[in-house]
Order: structure tokens, then C-alpha cells, then sequence
């Protein structure tokens, strides 16, 4: 076998194994539960909160998602979407400062809903939405740690909080960013409808993590196809030399 067929060869290897480890890399770099949209405006009403849940285990199915509201910031007038397979239980907790509105006092608030009875396979994920009347307009952010159990009896706790400045966490919980009233009136829009929020979500991709190790893999893959197009010149000089 010539030289520059050995070239060429070795370069699509190199470009093959550069282009699966880019997308196992993006795949980790997104397998984790997440909500979208990624903010609202302060005091936002009337919208829906997507919680998507990816199954990270292949021999077990996940069976179990328990979702935890904040309470010193909490959502009010929680409503969960029925889901095909699955049974939600919603639990309520009386708030330590009662919260006024234009329609009253709230004095208790959603702090937990379980879903339970159905099953997310390997490979899959399953779009949990919540609907909310009104989200604070106190804080910055809002984080809603989650657990994730499996068939096998494991228990992913995605409960983690980045400090400022810092990476992400291994196991982050999802996190919502409140901004400015008016700053933000996408998000602050309520959402047409789930499948509408799924589907911009889905087109976000994957964070920017993922989106480096992209161009690194094009990077080799570029430099795989420079050196074998160096060897077949090479080899095509040395023909005309050897005549």
C-alpha cells in the first residue's frame, strides 16, 4: 500500500475519532436536568416552566422526579400539566413571610411535586411542565433542585449551586434567572404552548463547553486532512524524482 493511501487513511481515522469524541463530550456536557426557558422578568405572570429530564444510565430507566420550589422566593399559583404515564403529587408548605398580591394574601405556596408511574428509557428524556401565576420579583434567580431515581434504586441528586465566577458544578440544579421588568419581554412572554417551549429549547444545543470541544474536533479533523494532502504530494515528488 502506497504512502499517501496510508496518509489518508490514518487522517480519516483521526478525523472519525475527533468527531465521536465531540459528540460524546456534547452529550455529557447537556445530560443533565435543566429548565427552560433559561429566565423570565421579575414578577413575570401567567407563564410555563419546562423541566427536562435526560436518562444518563443505560441498563436502568428513571421512574422517579421530584422537583423542589423555592419557599423564601416562592412561585405562586402552581399548576402541573398532566403527563401521559405519570402521576404528580403536589405538596404545599405555609410560607414564613405571607406574600401580598393584588388578589389577596398567599400564605402557603408549592414546595415539591413528585412525578412518579412512568419511565424514561435509555437514550431518552421526558419534558415536565409547569405552569405558574405569578414568580417573584425579589431575587435574582431561582433554583429548583431536583432528585432523579432510577429502576436500580440510584438517586441522582442534582441539587449543586455554582458560586459566582466559579465552573459549573458536577451535578448542577436547574436554575432559572429572573431580569429586570421590561429588560426581558421574551421571556417574559407567557408560552404558547409546552411544545413550543420544548422546541425552542432543543434548539438551544448544547452549552458552550460543547460548542468548544465542536471547534477543537474541527480543528483536528482539518489538521488530519492537511498532513495527508502533504503526503500524497509528497509522494507524487518523489515519483517524478525516481523517473
Amino acid at each position: 500500500m502506497s504512502s499517501a493511501r496510508i496518509a489518508l487513511r490514518r487522517a480519516g481515522t483521526v478525523s472519525a475519532l475527533a468527531a465521536a469524541g465531540v459528540l460524546a463530550a456534547a452529550g455529557i456536557a447537556s445530560a443533565h436536568v435543566t429548565v427552560h426557558p433559561e429566565s423570565y422578568a421579575k414578577g413575570a405572570t401567567d407563564g410555563v416552566l419546562t423541566f427536562r429530564v435526560p436518562n444518563e444510565e443505560d441498563t436502568a430507566s428513571t421512574t422517579k422526579v421530584q422537583v423542589f420550589l423555592p419557599t423564601d422566593h416562592p412561585v405562586l399559583g402552581v399548576l402541573v400539566t398532566p403527563q401521559d404515564g405519570w402521576t404528580a403529587k403536589v405538596t404545599n408548605t405555609k410560607l414564613k413571610t405571607p406574600v401580598k398580591t393584588d388578589d389577596g394574601t398567599i400564605t402557603d405556596a408549592v414546595s415539591e411535586i413528585t412525578w412518579t408511574g412512568g419511565k424514561i428509557g435509555a437514550g431518552q428524556y421526558q419534558d415536565f411542565n409547569v405552569a405558574f401565576g405569578q414568580l417573584p420579583d425579589d431575587t435574582d434567580q431561582l433554583t429548583f433542585k431536583t432528585l432523579q431515581t432510577y429502576s436500580d434504586g440510584k438517586t441522582v441528586r442534582w441539587i449543586e449551586e455554582a458560586a459566582s465566577g466559579d465552573e459549573e458544578p458536577e451535578n448542577p440544579a436547574p436554575v432559572l434567572k429572573l431580569t429586570a421588568k421590561g429588560a426581558d419581554e421574551d421571556a417574559a412572554a407567557p408560552t404558547a404552548s409546552a411544545k413550543t417551549t420544548a422546541a425552542a429549547s432543543a434548539s438551544d444545543g448544547s452549552d458552550s463547553t460543547a460548542r468548544a470541544l465542536g471547534i477543537a474536533g474541527l480543528v483536528v479533523g482539518v489538521l488530519g486532512l492537511a498532513a495527508a494532502g502533504f503526503a500524497i504530494a509528497r509522494g507524487r515528488n518523489s515519483g517524478t524524482r525516481a523517473e
